[in-house]
């Protein structure tokens, strides 16, 4: 089995990567919002750097079927000890109301992964995509899903609920699959996105990474052309960093003129729109980064 790269101290942030955020009450009433729906955001579950920030502004990424995941990828603070709960059939309509609540145009649903159901909770994210439907027509929606572990049947469920982008995050280069996401598969996931182009020409397609991991840049342009061949029109590249001393160290904290480097070489390859910084996330104004896209795209 590979060796984890794991240090028991934290390397210290670069000046550039500091930043201060003001305290808001719009982001105390998004949580007072959140818990009054009984919900869970990736937002905290994965302690997310930029919850304030996307909080202030009524965005949460709202994380479906419990707690608990199925998973142990060294990166991530989604906990994986705790026995995932039964569905709770209540979770889509409670989601819609409070996307209708926030008044929000634009929503991102995400989920733990859920090995342990026969459809990875593919069934569940419908029920959810068209709950939202019901309470808010007008509302645009992003699906970020699991790799359903390759079910081509488990896609076409969700596909078939016609999100407006459907996101899943290679989250490293091949190499480091093993050591960072070792229940998944660099090509399985590849093939998932080429699939929904293949059957769904029509819906936006995402994907991101973090660096800092131990890949190298060269690495980082060949994961581009594989996004590229498999037709994926977004790609977010964000800095990794370490939830606790228990997860993969951080590697390197790669400057934010090598970010901007990504975006050109990312442009240069085909994508409709690369957001590329050291806070990026895959659902980080994910708004603002479809109409991006689609402004380059109407552009030519």
């Amino acid at each position: 089995m590979p060796v984890v790269p794991v240090s028991p101290t934290r390397p210290r942030l670069p000046g550039w990567f500091k930043r201060s955020l003001p305290a808001s009450a719009v982001s105390a009433e998004t949580d007072a919002i959140v818990r009054r729906h009984g919900l869970v955001t990736v937002c905290e579950e994965a302690t997310c750097p930029n919850r304030q920030e996307c909080w202030a502004k009524k965005a949460a990424t709202f994380m479906l079927m419990g707690h608990a995941c199925t998973r142990t990828c060294t990166f991530c603070d989604v906990d994986f000890t705790a026995k995932p709960a039964p569905l709770d059939a209540t979770e889509p309509e409670r989601l819609a109301a409070a996307i209708a609540e926030l008044g929000l145009g634009f929503a991102v649903i995400t989920s733990v992964n859920r090995d342990d159901l026969v459809d990875g909770g593919a069934g569940h994210f419908a029920e959810a995509i068209q709950a939202v439907r019901r309470r808010c027509p007008s509302t645009l929606i992003e699906v970020l899903t699991p790799d359903f572990r390759g079910s081509d049947a488990a896609l076409a469920t969700v596909v078939a609920a016609r999100p407006d982008v459907y996101n899943h995050n290679l989250e490293t280069i091949a190499r480091l699959y093993p050591t960072v996401r070792p229940q998944a598969k660099y090509r399985r996931s590849l093939d998932l996105l080429g699939k929904i182009k293949d059957s769904a020409p029509e819906l936006w397609t995402k994907s991101g990474i973090m660096v800092g991991l131990g890949e190298t840049d060269d690495e980082v342009r060949w994961l581009m052309d594989d996004l590229r061949a498999a037709k994926v029109d977004i790609m977010t590249i964000g800095q990794y960093l370490r939830p606790s001393l228990q997860h993969h160290d951080i590697l390197r904290f790669v400057p934010p003129e090598q970010f901007e480097r990504y975006r050109e070489w990312g442009v240069a390859a085909g994508f409709a729109h690369v957001a590329s910084g050291p806070y990026v996330r895959s659902s980080h104004f994910a708004e603002d980064v479809l109409r991006g896209a689609r402004d380059r795209r109407q552009a030519g």
